[in-house]
């Protein structure tokens, strides 16, 4: 076969590129692991020396590490004063958990991935599924912080006020149900921001509701906020008046059972509230216009559909699953009115309904 030697030297760039941002990944754990990004955001230009002695770390790996990050475009370096500057603009993405542009947790996703290549691989060839309890915890914790970031900048702002007539009985004093809450990011921000409102989180990783927990408690919310350990499909059906799914129902086994329950479980008048990555309905149109697509189908690879063909029924919705087929779940668990509500550029909101008498 005669090959395109011009096409397999571009492609060999393309590959060199994503490795080289592998590798720039990992760095930005190490800087975010060390609190450099933040020292380096607070210092203004530094030599290599003046941030290992702010920060207690060793100048010679901080020498190192610098020219990488100033070779991955991340710091500016000046040559003539041997400095180097974490640009505010940067510093906004990397040094905050706070920004909402922060997207330093983002990059522990990907450091977790690889420390299950091995895992994955094996089920590949089994067939078998990866339960999100197998996961390395650097991945529970990379879940948390970009996550967070939403719902801290969009949950109470943009996507609550898109449902009919949650956010007045929120104010009001409502009961809030959260399916596969992991560690309680977007129940505390909601806690925080309805104090006559009482939430519950229900997750089957123990650990995960024992940290929930402690982030409760350090958030001074511990008094209206319970984490509790459950299976989605038989926590206690108490007539909630607003039942959540974040970024959860695409990782579950048997999304069609757990909506069903959710559907039992809320109040006469109750809301389901859906939240999902933004996807295209179909392969083509992903491929073509989300530039998250190769990150989410990676994630989903690994995380999503692993953790789903773990559990019975083993539906593998993936994370990428668009908003027809979760309108189709939906509705096969027994959902009439259904609508997208809200969306950002990670995320849509789907609110659901049952069927009125």
């Amino acid at each position: 076969m005669d090959l395109d030697n011009d096409e397999v030297g571009a492609f060999a760039q393309q590959l060199a590129g994503q490795i080289t941002g592998a590798v720039t990944t990992a760095m930005v754990v190490v800087g975010d692991r060390l609190g450099l990004y933040r020292a380096l955001a607070a210092a203004g230009p530094v030599t290599p020396a003046q941030l290992a002695s702010d920060t207690g770390t060793h100048e010679r790996y901080i020498r190192e590490w610098l020219a990488q990050q100033a070779a991955g475009g991340i710091v500016d370096h000046d040559a003539e004063s041997g400095t180097f500057v974490l640009p505010p603009e940067r510093a906004a993405v990397l040094a905050d958990d706070d920004s909402p542009a922060a997207m330093a947790g983002a990059a522990l996703l990907p450091a977790g991935l690889f420390r299950r290549t091995d895992r994955i691989a094996q089920a590949f060839r089994t067939g078998e599924g990866v339960a999100w309890g197998e996961q390395d915890e650097i991945v529970f914790e990379g879940t948390e912080r970009f996550f967070r970031v939403s719902y801290r900048n969009s949950l109470v702002a943009e996507w609550l006020p898109a449902l009919d007539g949650v956010t007045a009985k929120l104010d009001a004093g409502a009961r809030v149900a959260d399916v596969g809450t992991g560690h309680g990011a977007a129940l505390i921000v909601l806690a925080e921001a309805f104090p006559r409102s009482r939430f519950v989180g229900y997750d089957a990783h123990p650990p995960s509701v024992d940290r929930a927990r402690k982030r409760a408690a350090e958030a001074g919310v511990a008094d209206r906020v319970r984490f509790e350990v459950a299976d989605c499909r038989d926590y206690p059906a108490d007539g909630y008046d607003l039942v959540c799914f974040f970024d959860t129902l695409h990782d579950l086994g048997d999304p069609v059972g757990a909506a069903a329950h959710a559907r039992r479980a809320l109040a006469e008048d109750g809301t389901l509230m859906l939240v999902e990555p933004v996807a295209h309905d179909d392969l083509g149109t992903n491929l073509a216009t989300n530039p998250l697509a190769a990150m989410q189908y990676g994630a989903s690879t690994f995380l999503c559909v692993a953790n789903s063909l773990s559990q019975p029924v083993g539906l593998g919705l993936g994370a990428q699953a668009g908003e027809a087929r979760l309108r189709d779940v939906l509705t096969e668990a027994g959902f009439t009115e259904i609508r997208r509500a809200a969306e950002n550029p990670f995320n849509m909101v789907l609110e659901a309904r049952p069927a009125t008498a």
